[in-house]
């Protein structure tokens, strides 16, 4: 039982220091290449922290597990914004540059209608389904590139604001080591904390189902929560935000994609509503409604408001409530 235990403190601590250097080598890019925050955050901080994700359905693909496939891109999203963003928000309401939020934002819906539909309309996801997904992820980065190019002016008023906690100059290697470290630490930091809290919770005999829903939902999360907080607390709520943003688009083209190109698969059937498949009534339409609660406010007003955080916690505590009871 020692083992497990100092492997789990080490996790923590691998994901402290990950998100640490993670979020130094993200914000020192951004300021490098005059960069928003928000759009390197829905970019290259997403891809690090969604790392977990993506290994976790890869490998379920692989052993033809559906439901973790399926059922790991929705409920992160649905953690990611519910619970990760809604505390950021909760804790630290801010404002928000709605021309950076407009492109993931909608590259999100987009691909999460066109994921829905498939699922209420077919039932199944072919191979070529998930080539469709990882091209729109491909395209994703590409407009985002692009976009940067294009209206360079964006960020004049963003770094005004940053040009006092931007990190001091250091060489451009030194970065970008500190974000693939980062994104390293971050990596083996979840696992530890999953795989030994999860022997830890068995030898104190917890259920298997409560671990599941707890230890292991939530480690695949971690990275975003880690890199939120560390965004928050050195200032950077714009990565923050747009790290949440990316990462939910990306657990669906990118890890779905993966998924669904690796093994087809059908919608699982594991609980019923009303004589309905529980996911298509709740899961789906709750990962939804939860990013619009989150994002249009935003694109509407500029802001993010303390009542939408609290809201959203409300959401995730009912959400969770119904796993369990259902």
């Amino acid at each position: 039982m020692l083992v497990p235990v100092l492997l789990f403190f080490l996790g923590f601590v691998l994901l402290i220091k990950g998100g640490d250097w993670f979020v130094d080598g993200a914000t020192g890019l951004a300021h490098r290449f005059h960069l928003p925050e928000l759009l390197i955050g829905a970019t290259v901080v997403s891809i690090g922290t969604t790392l977990p994700e993506v290994m976790v359905s890869a490998q379920a693909a692989l052993e033809h597990n559906s439901g973790i496939s399926y059922g790991n891109a929705i409920g992160s999203v649905i953690c990611n914004t519910s619970l990760i963003a809604a505390l950021t928000v909760a804790i630290r309401p801010s404002g928000v540059n709605k021309s950076s939020l407009r492109v993931p934002v909608a590259a999100f819906f987009s691909a999460a209608v066109l994921y829905s539909l498939i699922a209420y309309t077919a039932g199944e996801f072919q191979r070529w389904q998930g080539v469709v997904f990882l091209a729109l992820f491909v395209g994703y980065m590409i407009l985002t590139v692009y976009q940067m190019k294009k209206h360079p002016d964006q960020v004049e008023a963003e770094e005004a604001e940053d040009a006092e906690k931007a990190p001091k100059d250091r060489p451009l290697w030194q970065e970008l080591l500190a974000l693939v470290a980062g994104a390293a630490a971050i990596a083996v930091g979840a696992r530890l904390l999953v795989d030994n809290g999860t022997l830890i919770a068995a030898a104190l005999g917890v259920p298997d189902s409560v671990i599941g829903l707890t230890m292991v939902a939530l480690g695949t999360s971690l990275p975003e929560l880690v890199t939120a907080v560390t965004a928050l607390a050195k200032g950077h709520s714009a990565l923050s935000l747009g790290n949440i943003i990316g990462a939910n688009l990306f657990n669906i083209v990118l890890v779905s994609g993966a998924a669904i190109t690796i093994s087809p698969f059908a919608i699982p059937v594991e609980k019923t509503l009303a004589g309905m498949n529980a996911s298509l009534v709740v899961d789906i339409p709750v990962m939804l409604g939860v990013m619009a609660l989150l994002c249009l406010p935003a694109l509407i007003k500029g802001k993010l408001s303390r009542w939408q955080g609290v809201t959203l916690l409300c959401v995730y505590a009912a959400f969770t409530a119904f796993q369990f009871i259902v």
